[in-house]
């Protein structure tokens, strides 16, 4: 198989970064755009100025500024964000065709084929990501920073590498020697609740699970997710640039060590999947396509039931809560695992609100 070049682009604290260009006055102080601090908004992003106070996405408004007193809190503008994401689309064109966009502020660019490549840049993807860094300050006054790798994968971890305003490549004859010291967290899919498992099997970085055999992983982690795992771990990753792909519906789901059988604690497992699914929405167009939420539980005989409803505002936990309530309600047994997530409708159906929604973005 031929060699794919891809380059992660992931702007950065995009939203602040947008309101400071917009709003000079903002540069050098710390900045997080979010909601008041009397509601119960939570932050979409923050600059770096504030992230020395761990102020980051995801917390609420009212902890951010007990973080950061002197924090500046700029309401969303996501009419200005589209705008400006529209802008650096157009600079990832003149490059190449094959463009996935994540969200507003990060795509993945396959430049395998790109004549640019093969031409003034003699082959080599890193001078191509500077040169398209570069080109993005200069026209639409926004820093960048990227990733350049084989595969997604790690072209995505490598453009956290040198940020802000950087970049890192991870070629091919590099990845046997970086993988083994990369932290489990890295890996795609690997959240708090898998991580903090992984911890108590003495799993920590991907040499650690490089170690394990595939029957290991397949009894610690299930069939599926375990050959997922045994090659992640190894830097392995044969997903395409995908230009047209539209999900459907996004959730997060943790199965727990020991059933739950009072609602009490169903309910204290609800914030940190609701924080979850918010960080997995991120910051695209996907917040846009709500059309209704729903509650999955799976019971102690392996047996699911999921719950749904309709929703027009940008789904809140309490809204996840009341239909966790309704789902119990029809069947008060012990659980094992615990989903939550929306339904999307296709974005050329979608009406545009008067409201528009809280979108998280890192």
């Amino acid at each position: 198989m031929r060699q794919r070049k891809i380059i992660h682009i992931d702007m950065d604290c995009f939203y602040a970064a947008v309101e400071e260009k917009y709003n000079p006055s903002l540069r050098g102080k710390p900045v997080a755009v979010g909601g008041p601090a009397d509601s119960r908004s939570v932050i979409c992003t923050a600059n770096y100025e504030a992230r020395k106070y761990k102020v980051k996405a995801a917390i609420p408004s009212s902890r951010a500024v007990r973080l950061c007193p002197h924090l500046i809190l700029v309401p969303p503008n996501f009419a200005l964000y589209k705008s400006e994401s529209r802008r650096v689309r157009a600079v990832f064109e003149q490059y190449t065709e094959k463009i996935e966009p994540l969200s507003l502020d990060e795509a993945y660019l396959d430049v395998t084929d790109s004549p640019r490549l093969r031409g003034e840049f003699s082959g080599s993807a890193t001078l191509l990501a500077n040169a398209i860094r570069g080109q993005i300050a200069a026209e639409v006054q926004l820093n960048a920073s990227a990733g350049i790798a084989a595969n997604k994968f790690l072209a995505k971890i490598a453009s956290d590498w040198n940020k802000p305003n950087g970049q890192y490549a991870i070629p091919p004859q590099m990845v046997e020697g970086f993988m083994p010291s990369l932290p489990v967290e890295k890996i795609f899919g690997v959240g708090k609740v898998t991580a903090e498992r992984m911890h108590q099997l003495g799993i920590f970085t991907c040499g650690d699970l490089q170690k394990l055999a595939l029957g290991d992983l397949r009894r610690f982690f299930g069939e599926a997710r375990a050959q997922e795992l045994a090659l992640l771990c190894r830097g392995q990753d044969d997903r395409e640039v995908c230009t047209h792909s539209e999900r459907k519906s996004l959730s997060v789901e943790e199965t727990f060590a020991t059933d739950l059988h009072c609602f009490d604690e169903i309910r204290r497992a609800v914030p940190e999947l609701y924080a979850e699914w918010l960080r997995r929405l991120g910051s695209g167009s996907d917040a846009e396509k709500i059309r209704g939420i729903m509650i999955k539980l799976k019971f102690t005989d392996f047996t699911a039931m999921t719950h749904e409803r309709m929703i027009t505002k940008f789904p809140a936990e309490a809204d996840f809560v009341a239909l966790l309530e309704s789902a119990w309600r029809k069947r008060p047994e012990p659980i094992r695992l615990l989903g939550l997530g929306v339904k999307l409708r296709e974005l050329a159906r979608t009406v545009e609100s008067a409201q528009l929604p809280l979108i998280i973005s890192e």
